[in-house]
């Protein structure tokens, strides 16, 4: 007996409908853990903290187990090595910054005094120190909504202060740990993986491993390079405060695409307010030359693939690690979307080629790790 036609549900709807409720479970599952890891910073945080110092220090750490350095003596020379050589930094960068640093609140709101002053007087538009005034209180207390945010929900003031110094004392012993056992922890991990899905797994970690591992290369080089430049730059016009600005542009290179736009407006306003209009123009020139050449030259040499991400999808990621995690979330969003990316790009390539080898009759088994290792 044929169907009744009215009861009948449209074929594009039945499968719109399939695919939203998958959508939903999906996204459940998503605040589901962006919940979980909100509720366990204090955990999560000397995790990542550990992750990023071991990719930093996993290669003199292996060269000194290669010459004959016994794992142990290896992972803590390495580990109170970089403590020593970050203290010595730290201390040579904090005298001279110290020494300025209570200026640069005052400076910039000199500077947005005076850029308040040129729009209310000259500008185009119609605008009077209220409406001004009004938008700065209200920027104002964005800025501070959001670095709130970037605390524990359910602590603050010297609780917070508290958990991230343990946060840091716990990094630190799971970077020693992990600089010395982390090739037979790995093993172990694999080892307890179906055979069949080994080989992938290490692809895949591979892939995840070395996206880390370019993306903080090429945040620090570009840096250092931004951050002599335009930090120089503001010297050379008779600004004060060049050494303060390169040093935030250094950090802000960690936050892509936003970083440098941030970074970018402090050198501005303060050589406006320390140096005059000619000097501002002359540093808001040369930081777009250089974001310009780091952005089309620089960027893709030192990245390469490893962090081949679109502006739109970079922003996008800051502004949801932002609105999840606070500060700490906006500089995570961009390595763990590039790791993410790239190991769906692997993994497909992985399939891809074992796919085509198939049909091919070229492999019968899956990837082995000879085959791992030509790649």
């Amino acid at each position: 007996m044929p169907r009744d036609r009215s009861t009948q549900v449209h074929p594009v709807v039945e499968r719109l409908a399939a695919y939203a409720w998958r959508l939903i479970v999906i996204a459940a599952v998503l605040a589901g853990i962006v919940w979980i890891l909100g509720k366990l910073w204090v955990v999560v945080l000397p995790l990542v903290l550990a992750t990023f110092l071991t990719r930093v220090l996993i290669g003199p750490t292996n060269w000194l187990k290669d010459h004959s350095w016994p794992p142990a003596l290896a992972a803590v020379s390495v580990v109170l090595g970089f403590l020593i050589l970050l203290g010595a930094a730290g201390g040579l960068v904090g005298v001279a910054v110290g020494q300025q640093t209570d200026q640069i609140g005052p400076t910039v709101s000199q500077s947005l005094d005076d850029i308040e002053n040129w729009l209310v007087d000259d500008g185009p538009g119609d605008l009077t120190h209220a409406d001004i005034q009004k938008a700065r209180h209200d920027a104002g207390d964005w800025i501070k909504d959001w670095f709130r945010s970037s605390g524990s929900a359910l602590a603050s003031g010297v609780v917070v202060a508290f958990e991230v110094l343990v946060g840091i004392v716990l990094g630190l012993i799971i970077t020693f740990f992990a600089l010395k056992d982390g090739e037979r922890f790995t093993g172990w991990i694999v080892s307890t993986l179906p055979v069949h899905r080994r080989d992938e797994t290490r692809r895949l970690a591979r892939s995840a491993w070395a996206t880390l591992g370019g993306y903080l290369r090429g945040a620090a080089l570009l840096g250092v390079v931004e951050g002599v430049i335009i930090g120089g730059t503001v010297a050379l016009v008779g600004a004060q405060l060049a050494v303060p600005v390169g040093v935030i542009t250094f950090l802000m290179a960690f936050v892509p695409f936003a970083g440098a736009i941030v970074a970018g407006a402090i050198a501005v306003l303060v050589t406006l307010s320390t140096a005059g209009t000619a000097g501002a123009v002359i540093v808001l020139v040369v930081a777009v030359i250089v974001q310009q050449f780091d952005n089309d030259l620089l960027a893709p040499v030192i990245y390469g693939k490893q962090l081949d991400l679109h502006p739109v999808v970079i922003l996008l990621a800051i502004t949801g690690g932002g609105a999840a995690f606070g500060l700490a979330g906006a500089f995570l969003a961009v390595p763990i979307t590039a790791v993410v990316i790239n190991m769906v790009a692997e993994y497909r390539r992985i399939h891809g080629l074992t796919l085509q080898s198939v049909e091919d009759g070229a492999l019968d088994e899956p990837l082995t790790a000879a085959d791992i290792g030509a790649d």
